[in-house]
């Protein structure tokens, strides 16, 4: 492996952590590569013909705030419960552009209350809150890409 190849395998792993892409093989030649990340953002990267997986850091996505729409975020506190991303998509904070978010800081929610949208693979999926509470944070941008297990947002149950 040469300092090019190097490079190319960086920008692969960059292209992933910026399309929310989980996994990815490549095949020319003799050359095969398998690039995996874990829920911790780390890529793990196996070569063949040896086979032997390495680490490859890469920053774990960080979860972005709506500007000046809900308060700093502190650690998460144990009497906070999150409402995680059921998929990785796409998350929309509201049923389309020109309508109003399907909550706010402060909104009440119940089990059945759809609280965001998410995006996969063309197929918009309602996720709903499955608890009961009042909403303290709203962890994700609008439009932004989401992870499996993501928190989405935090709740104080009630």
């Amino acid at each position: 492996m040469d300092l090019k190849d190097i490079k190319d395998i960086k920008a692969i792993i960059d292209l992933m952590r910026k399309n929310a892409l989980s996994e990815f093989e490549l095949e020319h030649q003799d050359f095969k590569i398998k690039l995996k990340r874990g829920m911790s953002g780390a890529v793990v990267a196996s070569e063949e013909p040896n086979a032997m997986p390495y680490p490859v850091p890469i920053p774990a996505p960080a979860p972005g705030l709506p500007p000046a729409a809900s308060a700093p975020v502190a650690a998460a506190s144990p009497t906070l419960l999150e409402i995680k991303s059921p998929m990785i998509g796409t998350f929309y904070r509201a049923p389309s552009p020109e309508s109003a978010n399907y909550l706010e800081i402060g909104a009440e929610v119940t089990p059945e209350t759809v609280v965001c949208l998410i995006e996969a693979m063309k197929v918009m999926n309602e996720i709903k809150a499955e608890v009961k509470g009042i909403v303290t944070h709203i962890l994700v941008e609008n439009a932004k890409p989401v992870e499996f297990g993501q928190p989405l947002f935090r709740i104080r149950p009630n």
